[in-house]
């Protein structure tokens, strides 16, 4: 089964698992690098969680999901439109003040990550910041149908260091903010520079 059909298949277990986790610890972070009002990118949105929080304090936002049945419980939730789309398929040009990638990147083949990093910074406006995260470890793995693409920090290093425009801003350990889980998370804060 591949990771898409997963979230096809479970869209309700996940969004009920998801979507009552208190992230606010996570956006802190990444909304105090923008501007009142500026316009956010959720890559990957699941449920829409993300996207509403970032909708009610008053940003404009967008999002994205590879699954039509999370796009479809996003646009519900939400109240916005969802485009069903892979990170893959980034096509936009300096057009967002912060991507907010929580999550998703996880599911990228690791040998397509400065790609997709790429595509991430073409479409964020110089001095924009992006948020993701991974979970911390240094492997590829499938687990019930899905891929993850671990990171540790010297993999996260070796990334950055291939995009130009990227500037470290803040890069920490979290532990999995579900209860009954204690999986780590690595979480990482970049700003696209002038190159």
């Amino acid at each position: 089964m591949k990771t898409i059909d997963y979230y096809n298949k479970y869209a309700e277990e996940f969004t009920a698992s998801t979507f009552e986790v208190d992230m606010e610890s996570l956006y802190q972070p990444f909304l105090a690098e923008l501007s009142e009002g500026a316009r956010i990118l959720d890559v990957g949105c699941g449920s829409g969680r993300d996207t509403l929080a970032f909708k009610n304090k008053g940003y404009q936002v967008e999002a994205i999901d590879y699954s039509a049945e999370l796009v479809k419980k996003a646009k519900e939730l939400t109240n916005i439109e969802v485009r069903q789309q892979s990170f893959y398929d980034l096509a936009e040009n300096n057009k967002y003040d912060g991507i907010w990638a929580c999550a998703s990147l996880l599911h990228c083949e690791r040998d397509r990550l400065t790609e997709v990093l790429g595509l991430i910074f073409k479409a964020l406006k110089l001095n924009g910041v992006c948020y993701m995260s991974f979970k911390y470890g240094n492997t590829d793995r499938e687990i019930e149908g899905r891929s993850f693409t671990d990171l540790n920090e010297q993999q996260a290093h070796d990334l950055l260091k291939q995009i130009d425009q990227a500037l470290l801003l803040q890069q920490w350990i979290t532990v999995d903010k579900r209860p009954e889980r204690t999986e780590e998370w690595m979480n990482i804060l970049i700003r696209k520079v002038q190159a």
